[in-house]
């Protein structure tokens, strides 16, 4: 189902219509971490070179990593590798957007998690218009 799907389906990868661009018009220039290979193109109209990526799974831009969104804008001219120093043992690897799954974070007041909040610990006076 592989080639179908690739015919019909957007989300998860490319479709045969991307594919067919992309070998034609496009030149590998990297591939990240999570898989998604990046590309880029002839010249825009505007002295840029058009630049895009191709998932590794599903379509999530969230799941492009900070060093090659900058490269995908145009903020680096250069690919990311030689634009950019090395990672320091400190830094986090990137994370996808977990909105909508089950990994998604829930604060104690939220009805996923309960609905209840714990009460207020009186540290708090509200505004009134009326008071001096």
């Amino acid at each position: 189902m592989g080639f179908f799907s690739s015919i019909f389906t957007w989300w998860n990868g490319a479709t045969i219509g991307t594919s067919l661009f992309t070998r034609r018009h496009g030149r590998k220039v990297g591939v990240d971490t999570l898989g998604n290979t990046y590309f880029e193109g002839k010249d825009d109209g505007t002295g840029r070179r058009r630049r895009w990526v191709i998932y590794e799974g599903s379509n999530d831009a969230s799941r492009v990593p900070p060093e090659w969104h900058g490269w995908l804008h145009n903020t680096l001219d250069d690919l990311p590798e030689e634009a950019l120093p090395p990672l320091r043992g400190w830094e986090k690897p990137p994370a996808p957007n977990l909105t909508g799954t089950n990994q998604a974070y829930r604060p104690s007041g939220a009805l996923e998690a309960g609905g209840r909040r714990p009460a207020a610990t009186g540290d708090y006076q509200a505004w009134s218009p009326d008071a001096p």
